[in-house]
């Protein structure tokens, strides 16, 4: 039996305070084993992006129960959320890569929070990743000089390189063409199974369903049946 990585029970979530507190989750149930890749699907302002942002502890959940790698996330305080976060990786649509840095700065930083790993380390590690997503020739290069799909490529590098139980992506291939989109999420996929990573990916592009183990649709806050999604061949 596989590991469960993320446990979600009758979590219900707001946004604002007094008059102005909005429900914007209702009762969600979930279960995401160890090396799964689940696409979370819906229209905008469904609730994906902040489901995704409570199981990545970008936030602390409020109600019910959210337990990621057996560490329960509802009611956590800061410091919780902080531990919590070295044992993901984050890719989002907009690439957030730092624009002084090089693509071998920007993949560094992603283990800038492990001290086990020492300056020539963290280099070396750093290199191989960017080589690995293709680009060992594009090391030194600044932001500004990296296409959009490198530039995603190097966010791959940056969310993989210490190795994480679990990969969020927030519409990675939003800002992409077809054909880099593809690439893209080809590379998530075969980098994180390599490394026996699970992904929770937040999309509306269709072309990339195939690449789901299961495809969780939302509506207006809470998990819904598919309306005739269907993955591409």
């Amino acid at each position: 039996m596989r590991e469960r990585i993320i446990s979600i029970s009758h979590l219900n979530h707001y946004f604002g305070v007094g008059q102005l507190r909005r429900q914007v989750l209702f009762d969600i149930n979930l279960k995401i084993n160890a090396g799964e890749i689940i696409i979370m699907a819906g229209p905008s302002g469904s609730g994906k992006t902040t489901l995704l942002t409570l199981c990545g502890g970008l936030r602390s959940a409020q109600s019910g129960s959210l337990k990621v790698l057996g560490t329960e996330m509802c009611g956590a305080s800061a410091k919780q959320l902080t531990l919590a976060r070295r044992h993901h990786g984050y890719i989002f649509q907009a690439h957030n890569l730092h624009e002084s840095l090089t693509a071998l700065q920007n993949v560094k930083m992603g283990l800038e929070l492990h001290a086990k790993y020492s300056v020539r380390e963290m280099t070396d590690r750093s290199i191989k990743m960017l080589e690995l997503v293709g680009l060992g020739d594009r090391v030194n290069y600044y932001p500004d000089n990296l296409s959009g799909g490198q530039k995603q490529r190097v966010a791959i590098a940056r969310a993989l390189v210490s190795q994480p139980k679990i990969l969020l992506a927030d519409e990675p291939t939003a800002a992409l063409d077809k054909r880099s989109g593809r690439d893209v999420v080809n590379l998530m996929q075969k980098l994180a199974k390599e490394q026996g990573c699970t992904i929770l990916l937040v999309t509306h592009d269709n072309r990339i369903l195939d690449i789901a183990d299961s495809i969780v649709y939302m509506e207006d806050g809470k998990l819904a049946p598919a309306p005739n999604l269907v993955k591409a061949t």
